[in-house]
């Protein structure tokens, strides 16, 4: 089963998202704070979370704790969940410039403010945003081994016959 992650202090909006989730069939993961989630992080990077891991995080910009745009930068520095999408939202109206920082800050694949759009509409954009990183991955998983094919050829042509 598809899981998404949400890390919101408003119960209000975690549950909607929640709801929304199991009618697309999508398994909920929430927070209700940075500093919780970033917790749950280093678990699954301990081996001490088992199961589906998500593939998007939804993250609110504004969090006790620890930021959405630190939750984002932590999930980018884990070794097993690097690749999951991130969407910052917000209730704030922020600036071009802080915009740009918090994106920048939690290499999100997107910035959505709230109120969030309708149902359909929301799903959409969460598909398109999760395809376009999955596709990302797959390219980044490419071209490593690309580079681990060149890497051992040139060492193959290093190393005389015997």
């Amino acid at each position: 089963m598809r899981t998404w992650m949400v890390v919101e202090d408003e119960p209000d909006i975690y549950d909607v998202l929640l709801a929304m989730f199991e009618l697309w069939g999508i398994e909920g993961v929430a927070f209700v704070d940075g500093a919780e989630a970033i917790s749950w992080i280093d678990a699954v990077d301990q081996g001490r979370v088992h199961g589906e891991l998500p593939e998007l995080a939804i993250l609110d910009i504004h969090l006790p704790e620890a930021s959405g745009p630190e939750v984002g930068s932590r999930l980018r520095k884990s070794p097993i969940l690097r690749n999951v999408a991130i969407v910052l939202i917000t209730a704030y109206r922020l600036s071009p410039d802080e915009e740009r920082e918090a994106i920048t800050q939690a290499q999100a694949d997107k910035l959505m403010y709230k109120p969030l759009p309708a149902m359909p509409e929301l799903r959409r954009i969460l598909d398109e945003v999760v395809n376009k990183r999955q596709e990302i991955a797959a390219k980044e998983k490419a071209e490593a081994a690309e580079n681990k094919t060149e890497v051992k050829v040139r060492q193959e042509k290093k190393t005389p016959p015997a």
